[in-house]
This record gives C-alpha cells, sequence and structure tokens, in this order.
C-alpha cells in the first residue's frame, strides 16, 4: 500500500488523523498527547504516527506547507489508507480585528486565491467547506474547554509574502484569518466523500502587528491540540 510519498501499510493509519504543517509538531503531538504511539511513515522526514488518545485510535501527521502538499499527502490518506476524517491543526495570522493571538480559529469555510480548485473542471467557482459534524463536535469541545474562538471563513493563500499587500482585503469580507492549507484539503475531502475540518491558533494579527512568543506559541498550540483530540 506505500505510494510515493507515504511509506505504510493498509492498517497502519487511524480513521481520524491530525495534520500539522510541521513535522516536528506531529511528533510533538505523539509523544505527549498519544499512548502507544508507533512511527507509521518518514518519508522525506514527514512524520506520522499512529497511536490511542483516551482509548481511541487517532493518527497523526505532517502535511507539509502550501497546497499542493496538503493536496498530495490528504489524497493519498483518503484515497489510499482508508482515512475517513482530517483534522487540520496549524497556525495563521489573523486579519480580523476581533482575533488576538492565541484565539482559535474553526474554519467553517476556506476562500482561496488559488487555481487547486481548477483541476475539477467545474462550470463555476467551487466553494470549500468543512464537514458540519467535525464542526459542531468543534464547537462543542471548544465551548467545553472554555477557550476563546470563532468559527467563519479563513483565506488558503499561495503566497506568505505577499508583494501586493492585498491579504487584509479579504477582512472587509468577514474573513477572520490567512493560512495556506485549508482550501486544498477542504476540495479533497469534498471529492473522495470525507470529512475535513481546521483548527487554527492565531499567532500573530496583520491588523496589530501582535504575535506569540515562542513560549506563548507552545501554550496555544496545545490547547488547539487538544481541543482536536477531544473531539475524537
Amino acid at each position: 500500500m506505500a505510494t510515493p510519498h507515504i511509506a505504510a501499510e493498509k492498517g497502519d493509519f487511524a480513521p481520524t488523523v491530525l495534520m500539522p504543517g510541521d513535522p516536528l509538531r506531529a511528533r510533538f503531538v505523539a509523544e505527549n498527547f498519544l499512548e502507544r504511539a508507533r512511527l507509521v511513515n518518514d518519508v522525506r522526514g514527514v512524520q506520522g504516527y499512529t497511536g490511542e488518545y483516551k482509548g481511541k485510535p487517532v493518527s497523526v501527521m505532517a502535511s507539509g506547507m502550501g497546497m499542493p502538499s496538503m493536496g498530495i499527502y490528504s489524497y493519498e490518506l483518503f484515497h489510499f489508507f482508508d482515512v475517513r476524517s482530517i483534522i487540520r491543526i496549524g497556525s495563521a495570522g489573523a486579519i480580523s480585528p476581533d482575533l488576538r493571538p492565541r484565539d482559535i480559529v474553526l474554519a467553517m469555510g476556506a476562500c482561496t486565491d488559488s487555481r487547486y480548485g481548477a483541476q475539477f473542471s467545474l462550470p463555476g467557482t467551487f466553494a470549500p467547506v468543512a464537514s458540519w459534524n467535525l464542526l459542531e463536535r468543534a464547537v462543542r469541545a471548544a465551548e467545553r474547554a472554555k477557550v476563546s474562538f470563532k468559527v467563519g471563513n479563513v483565506l488558503s493563500s499561495d503566497r506568505f509574502y505577499d508583494d501586493s499587500a492585498s491579504t487584509l482585503a479579504w477582512g472587509k469580507m468577514g474573513v477572520l484569518a490567512v493560512e495556506m492549507e485549508s482550501a486544498a484539503l477542504y476540495m479533497n475531502a469534498a471529492r473522495a466523500g470525507r470529512e475535513a475540518l481546521t483548527v487554527l491558533t492565531v499567532s500573530d494579527s496583520l491588523v496589530t502587528g501582535e504575535a506569540l512568543s515562542a513560549a506563548e506559541r507552545q501554550t496555544g498550540f496545545s490547547e488547539m491540540i487538544k481541543l482536536a483530540l477531544d473531539m475524537i
């Protein structure tokens, strides 16, 4: 069952996979939150682990940065390894003045400036949205945890460094934050008939210039990871 990017066997992945962008964050989740975690993939250093959380099987594997990378890994997990749902756990830059660093964003929809969706040859513009089942569970988990969170649109951009400085314009349409993977994940899930959700920690604000320190990022990301795991 190995693919060009995942050296694993059928059954190595749990039905639900958490996907941070960073391989080191995947290892952090496995070592600090999962029981009996075992390495199931390390091709190109993209580490994937499967273990248990409160008795439930769960996997965690990095997606890499950007929609092309997320597109590859989510496609292979959905189509070759029987993964039913992927929960992206990542960071984002706030473009809404209502968000502050460490706030949680649950991405109900993902706007994009990417041409990723052109491959589906649709006679119009597809709107990538999260699984309602996962989103509802995430809202309940966030309410139980009493964390500061918002539900809404995010922007999945192909550009980290934007020469046009146009990112903030999306905020005028109520878009909450910018990141780089969710639209591809949601489109792949829709095409495969599977479920997907993005849970983000605001690491910095493009509106106010506020940003988390390295220590604050660790704490904030841990809150997000626990929220995602508590959904399962």
